[in-house]
């Protein structure tokens, strides 16, 4: 059976860190309708005003978070000792789980910065394990390259027409897929997915339609019951594909941290204001 679009979202511009200027496609109030999904932002911009000021030293606990770079350069810093430098078509998977302090800043005072930042749920049983860093060089992330479409895989297993491709990332608690996928005009994919997951999907250049509905250029669709995916592009598209094992357990959000209630948030508040959040 074919996912339908049941909700389209337009992206937000929001501003974070120290006024890094994005698009918020996932976020607020709503996020069971995203689960396991947390956040996705889009930064792109060539004006470094909107980014150079980047993102300071600041706290996670209770999820994991996935930065995508295509242009650019950022360097990662924690209080683990842990450094990274993301550029064009790196990928940074970090486990905040019970703290990290990280920072996040530019490598670059000119010239187009664009990626992305995805935040993925822990269960409560996880929320508190130690913490986990890795970067992942372009050049690790499985591409699939074909005339009706190119694709990269970051996490979970890619299947489209009957082909299966594996990414980098596996065996994740929930289940995570994660792919960049760039549709040929005038074509169209039947994308096969766990009939048990939630799936997205959010476009960020051009634009597609699915079951006669047309998503536009930073809009997300969340999509209903299903099988599989039937996409076309009339003009050709790029956009995220995302779809994971939903939680099913309350969500408390307050700004770095996600737990499960008010009191964990309020356990994190404290444990950083007296600096024992990461022991």
């Amino acid at each position: 059976m074919y996912r339908t679009i049941i909700e389209i979202i337009n992206a937000q511009h929001a501003s974070d860190g120290a006024g890094v200027k994005l698009k918020r496609a996932i976020g607020g109030p709503a996020l069971q309708k995203f689960d396991p999904f947390l956040m996705l932002d889009e930064f792109k911009s060539d004006q470094k005003d909107d980014y150079i000021a980047g993102f300071p030293a600041h706290p996670h606990r209770g999820f994991e978070t996935v930065t995508y770079m295509l242009a650019g350069k950022m360097q990662h810093q924690d209080h683990l000792g842990n450094q990274g430098l993301l550029q064009a078509g790196d990928v940074q998977w970090m486990t905040a789980a019970r703290g990290i302090i990280h920072s996040e800043m530019p490598q670059q005072e000119e010239g187009l910065m664009h990626g992305f930042q995805l935040w993925l749920n822990l269960p409560s049983s996880n929320k508190l394990d130690d913490p986990e860093y890795q970067d992942i060089a372009a050049a690790k992330i499985p591409q699939i390259k074909h005339s009706k479409f190119t694709a990269r895989v970051v996490a979970g297993t890619l299947r489209i027409d009957q082909t299966a491709t594996k990414g980098y990332i596996q065996k994740r608690v929930t289940e995570p897929l994660i792919a960049d996928v760039m549709i040929t005009a005038n074509e169209a994919l039947v994308v096969q997915t766990e009939p048990s997951h939630r799936v997205y999907i959010y476009a960020y250049d051009g634009e597609l339609s699915i079951a006669e509905r047309t998503l536009k250029q930073h809009q997300i669709a969340v999509l209903g019951e299903g099988d599989e995916i039937k996409i076309n592009a009339s003009a050709g598209a790029k956009f995220l594909l995302l779809s994971g094992k939903p939680l099913g357990e309350p969500i408390a959000h307050w700004g770095p941290f996600v737990m499960n209630n008010h009191n964990e948030i309020e356990q994190a508040i404290n444990q950083y204001r007296a600096g024992t959040l990461t022991d």
